[in-house]
């Protein structure tokens, strides 16, 4: 399914579809260029759960947790990865397996180290402050 958003706040509200639709367990792989909104799209899913948390992007960081009444959310940034070695120094296997939900920016970078029931999302810039959010069949 594709979703057309010309707004931060079309973005948020596909982010928020997609938290509604999630389960502890769930990983998305987002990929897309910088600046296409996979920022926004976490924002939307996270305050869709809770109001009360500060989403930014986890680019130096890697992780960030942000802990909601429903389900952890483990929001990774792989974008200044320079292997998957620095992933498991981190114990990323441990959070693939918890009882929340991945979210993962950049995601192309080391797909290999993704399970395969992994649901990507692509955002590509249209052009005229527009944006395309592919989302998988199973959404």
């Amino acid at each position: 399914m594709d979703i057309h958003s010309s707004s931060v706040e079309e973005t948020r509200a596909a982010g928020a579809e997609a938290a509604h639709r999630s389960k502890p367990g769930d990983i998305w792989a987002l990929i897309g260029d910088l600046g296409c909104g996979k920022t926004e799209f976490v924002r939307g899913f996270t305050t869709a759960l809770t109001t009360s948390i500060l989403i930014r992007s986890p680019t130096f960081t890697i992780l960030n947790i942000y802990d909601t009444p429903m389900f952890s959310i483990y929001h990774f940034d792989f974008y200044r990865l320079k292997s998957s070695k620095e992933l498991f120094e981190i114990g990323f296997n441990e959070y693939l397996h918890g009882h929340g939900v991945c979210i993962i920016e950049w995601a192309d970078m080391f797909p290999g180290v993704l399970p395969d029931y992994t649901r990507t999302i692509r955002f590509t810039d249209a052009g005229n402050n527009q944006r395309m959010i592919s989302l998988p069949d199973i959404y």
